[in-house]
């Protein structure tokens, strides 16, 4: 964790000043923004916008109900089909999806409808009287839900619409998931995240029990006995490790770490604050990271990957965000060693230089040099946490590596245990998958509970 940093001093600028640096990275619409924006949109018949977005927003529907200014029927049309369609309208990569595949690109202008603008807009200014869903009948069934995240809280809230109760059991202390812990504190600000779950909430049907720790104080065993539904929506929590000598040296730490105690920090100006900092990947956990350690006030940033930049996971999106924000990016590059000063800390890495071999497979070159830093994060990929599926039970459970196996209906191997989000094995590690894959797995959950009940013969 940050004791590691311990010895690193804090930032020069005071929490005030830093706040500054952590505002909107796209600042939201005004009112005629957005009517000039909607007025843009072609209001495509079968529109690809629509059909590319993994939530099924009907994103042509929403945009002409803010061209009308109905901007509560342009929130309910998103929400219906994405709770969490405020966040992922700050979070989700537009860029390679609905406003890639808008139909503007093509023309004179070349520029897509801003379609994440739009949709934060409805969600930003909706102004219910009432909740916009309501709970169907009570069916006397009870789900229990590993994990607040949004693959979690989203199949909670479609169960509960349905007309179910949720428990829902969470390790952390607050709700949300990445969202809470694991955003770039730009991305998402204001305690947006938890504005969010209070929304959610406000159907009814839905109880939060937080740290409850499958594999520690919780057990799949006693879940699958005692509620009629288990929904895993567990997340990957845990950093992988590099493999390399010194990796538990004062001064390299995971990323999702650091980044948790970013969101969390009531005094920004508190926080361990390197002069030279290393991030190693090539995601969108290692792009927020660099961004982030420079604008607490680092003096150098180098964010380095083994391939080239066509091979990021980060879009060109944020990668033009790191460079914005004067982070230097190596590619073509693997750590090779952790380098250590007299006192056993980390003062740098050396890295060895790669290139594609004639298989096109990955290969060290066997030509090196060396960086200097204070820290060095790792944001190599993250899996499942030690422990989380280690009782009898959660051991039976398919798996493939980090991942667990479902079928088209979020089922897991083991009859009335479901799975969604990023802990399984299809599909990309996005928020609005994972929105997707609760939602989903909810309906899935309901219709079999229903079919169970049927099945069974009346009571003499």
């Amino acid at each position: 964790m940050l004791d590691s940093l311990n010895y690193i001093p804090q930032p020069k600028a005071t929490n005030g000043e830093l706040a500054t640096h952590f505002t909107d990275l796209a600042p939201p619409l005004n009112a005629r923004q957005a009517a000039i924006e909607a007025a843009r949109c072609l209001y495509c018949h079968d529109a690809p916008c629509t059909r590319i977005c993994p939530s099924e927003i009907d994103v042509a529907s929403f945009i002409r109900n803010i061209h009308d200014r109905n901007i509560d029927g342009a929130a309910a049309g998103i929400l219906k089909q994405n709770i969490f369609g405020g966040s992922c309208a700050r979070v989700c990569p537009t860029e390679i999806l609905c406003e890639d595949a808008c139909v503007r690109n093509h023309d004179a202008e070349g520029q897509p409808v801003k379609i994440a603008l739009l949709q934060r807009y409805a969600t930003d200014n909706m102004s219910f009287v009432d909740h916009p869903f309501q709970r169907a009948p009570a069916t006397g069934k009870t789900v229990a839900v590993v994990g607040a995240g949004p693959a979690g809280l989203s199949c909670a809230h479609r169960l509960a619409m349905l007309g179910n109760d949720v428990v829902v059991f969470e390790a952390q202390q607050k709700a949300g998931g990445l969202n809470e812990y694991g955003i770039a504190k730009y991305k998402l600000t204001n305690q947006f995240a938890q504005r969010e779950v209070e929304f959610l909430l406000g159907i009814g049907g839905i109880e939060i029990r937080y740290g409850q720790k499958l594999g520690d104080n919780l057990h799949l065993k006693d879940l699958h006995a005692q509620y009629d539904a288990v929904f895993l929506g567990l997340g990957l929590g845990a950093s992988r490790q590099l493999g390399l000598t010194g990796e538990d040296a004062p001064g390299l730490v995971a990323a999702v770490d650091y980044i948790a105690a970013l969101r969390q920090a009531d005094d920004l100006a508190a926080l361990p604050v390197p002069r030279r900092a290393i991030v190693i990947g090539a995601g969108n956990t290692a792009i927020d990271m660099a961004v982030q350690v420079q604008r607490l006030g680092a003096e150098e940033v180098t964010l380095v990957y083994r391939r080239g930049f066509d091979a990021m996971s980060a879009t060109h999106h944020e990668q033009e965000i790191a460079k914005a924000n004067l982070v230097r990016m190596v590619t073509w590059a693997q750590p090779r060693e952790v380098l250590l000063d007299g006192l056993g800390r980390v003062r740098g890495m050396r890295f060895e230089k790669t290139a594609l071999g004639e298989s096109g497979s990955l290969a060290g070159t066997g030509a090196t040099f060396e960086l200097a830093a204070d820290a060095v994060f790792k944001a190599i990929g993250q899996g499942m946490a030690e422990g989380s599926l280690a009782d009898p039970l959660a051991t039976l459970l398919k798996r493939s590596g980090d991942k667990i196996d479902v079928d088209s209906q979020f089922r897991t191997a083991l009859p009335g245990i479901y799975a969604g989000g990023d802990c399984v094995a299809p599909g990309q590690d996005l928020t609005v998958q994972a929105v997707q894959h609760g939602k989903l797995a909810a309906l899935a959950i309901h219709a079999d509970i229903q079919a169970r009940n049927n099945a069974q013969p009346e009571a003499l």
